[in-house]
């Protein structure tokens, strides 16, 4: 996940690069939106409503379509929006920043699929650009609009595991239970990396393709929870003033025979008892 200054986030704003479609991303984008409806895991047979953030111009859709699923796509770049429209694509769009919020009533959407365009809120395009307080508002609206127990899987090209922790951090936030799926972790050109979430009920998280010829200490999943247990950064630590953190330091300290504050009614249960 090296930086690498072709990235398209770090050419032009979104709506700008999207519209520079090459028939090999097409192609490409139509695969992985298979993938992300495959860890849908939606009920077979049975057509879902469905959201698409980023469609562009409804590739995805088409996927979703011939699935025999309904669904709405949200795009930011109204050159795309018109490109779907000229293509008569099947499912409803709507012009809109991900990072404002999505306008949509609680419960809607029977799932989410996104590909390609998560990574663009960790950017700050305007001055007026928060990316976490984007991501945040974008992923509290998509736990409001999605049916508890649906989930949502966002194709994404991270561009370091600083950007990973500040995306997942923020799905937690707004409820989120889930992780990271990684499919074919060994291989620098179809390593794709796929962010499934729970809403509501925490689930299974899905295997990565490629998992049987995966390399020890090679992981293709990376799982977290918004219950009571909290998001350790990617070298294995608890983050910075997080409870677990706090627990950890006070244990040290206890360790070193210096005085520790009583614990809270949180960390109570986890003291042996003295006598």
């Amino acid at each position: 996940m090296s930086s690498s200054c072709r990235r398209p986030e770090h050419m032009a704003p979104p709506e700008v690069v999207s519209e520079r479609v090459h028939s090999r991303m097409i192609e490409i984008q139509t695969q992985m939106s298979e993938r992300a409806v495959e860890l849908l895991s939606l009920p077979e047979g049975q057509p879902c409503y469905l959201l698409d953030v980023g469609c562009g111009s409804g590739l995805s859709g088409d996927y979703l379509s011939e699935a025999g699923h309904y669904w709405v796509g949200v795009d930011i770049s109204t050159a795309m929006l018109d490109v779907a429209l000229q293509r008569d694509v099947e499912g409803d769009l709507l012009l809109g920043d991900m990072g404002e919020g999505l306008p949509f009533r609680p419960g809607m959407f029977d799932g989410c699929i996104s590909i390609s365009a998560l990574q663009w809120l960790c950017n700050a395009d305007k001055k007026t650009h928060s990316p976490p307080k984007r991501l945040y508002r974008f992923f509290s609206t998509l736990y409001s609009s999605l049916a508890r127990g649906a989930r949502a899987v966002f194709q994404i090209y991270p561009e370091n595991s600083e950007q990973l922790e500040l995306i997942t951090a923020q799905a937690m936030k707004a409820g989120f239970t889930g992780g990271m799926v990684v499919d074919f972790p060994n291989s620098s050109k179809a390593k794709k990396f796929f962010l499934c979430l729970f809403a509501g009920v925490s689930g299974v998280l899905p295997k990565g393709l490629g998992s049987e010829s995966t390399d020890r200490g090679v992981s293709n999943q990376a799982q977290f929870t918004a219950q009571r247990s909290r998001f350790r950064n990617m070298k294995g630590k608890s983050v910075k003033k997080s409870k677990d953190w706090i627990m950890e330091k006070k244990e040290r300290r206890r360790r070193q025979g210096k005085d520790v504050r009583a614990d809270t009614k949180y960390t109570a249960r986890h003291r042996k008892p003295r006598f």
